[in-house]
């Protein structure tokens, strides 16, 4: 019985960094990246941001939308969902691919900035290095929605 204390202890400590850690996320924010697409995606916020084809926030993220130069949209999973209620059901209007990740500060480091961002657009540039990267993220995107 002296052995399994340690052990129940570790196992219930872990349950509440698990429930900690997905407590923020907003139950409305699908489809949600796993870790394997949060971090391909993160990646190419960044390398898109280095190639100057980022617009960061939820209104820069909604003008390149309207103004059909948007290849698709990234938004944070853990802010208030009034912000950007209306940014997923306009990527359906025009048909545009978007994703949640999990978190706002992540996706704030990789657009290159130190504050938090909860939305941003990757755009069209012709003969953009990133089109082959661009492509892989549209079809993982469209493959969750399945």
């Amino acid at each position: 019985l002296m052995w399994l204390h340690p052990f129940l202890f570790r196992l219930i400590s872990i349950k509440k960094n698990l429930c900690h850690w997905c407590a923020n996320v907003n139950p409305k924010a699908y489809p949600l990246a796993n870790a394997h697409l949060t971090k391909k995606l993160l990646d190419l916020v960044q390398q898109s941001c280095n190639y100057k084809q980022l617009q960061k926030g939820a209104k820069d993220a909604t003008k390149t939308l309207k103004r059909g130069i948007s290849e698709f949209i990234v938004m944070a999973a853990d802010h208030s969902p009034e912000i950007i209620l209306y940014l997923p059901l306009l990527c359906e209007d025009k048909n545009m691919p978007y994703v949640f990740v999990r978190s706002k500060q992540a996706l704030g480091r990789a657009c290159g900035v130190s504050r938090p961002v909860i939305a941003c657009s990757v755009t069209i540039k012709e003969g953009s290095q990133l089109k082959q990267q661009i492509q892989s993220i549209q079809q993982s995107t469209e493959r969750l929605l399945v």
